[in-house]
């Protein structure tokens, strides 16, 4: 169905936005999507910097660290893997899950460090002026100015 990245941002006013992954990107829109590109790739590469997951760790690594306001359901999830791991910058090996059983293990390349490096705070820079416009009066974020 291509969403794969469901969740929902709840507005004062009932507004809910559903950013989801499509195409592996960031589409974050009411209905139809503005997106923002190699999202999913960077929160893999930040859930994977200090250690190495297997795919559901590193879903639920994403989902904890955002208070459970991102989920990435298993369709967007292991192709986004595949494409990081295609472009060198992952590498996975089989191993045991804490549950014994065989899972595929992913970890970062020092290429995949230094495009988390980069990209991340390009997007970290974005992501602020985003906060700074919406913070602007009349504010609209946490209810401020209204």
């Amino acid at each position: 169905m291509g969403v794969a990245l469901a969740f929902r941002l709840a507005q004062e006013g009932a507004v809910q936005l559903r950013p989801y992954i499509r195409d592996g990107e960031l589409a974050m829109a009411r209905d139809t999507g503005d997106l923002l590109q190699g999202t999913l790739g960077l929160l893999i590469l930040k859930a994977l910097a200090h250690e190495d997951r297997h795919g559901y760790g590193i879903a639920r690594w994403i989902e904890a660290s955002t208070g459970d306001v991102i989920r990435i359901e298993e369709g967007s999830l292991y192709p986004a893997l595949r494409r990081l791991e295609d472009r060198g910058f992952i590498e996975s090996r089989w191993g045991l899950s804490e549950h014994n059983r065989r899972a595929r293990f992913y970890a970062i390349k020092r290429s995949g460090e230094r495009h988390l490096e980069v990209q991340g705070g390009s997007w970290t820079r974005f992501a602020r002026a985003v906060l700074l416009v919406l913070e602007a009066e009349p504010a609209v974020v946490g209810g401020v100015g209204r």
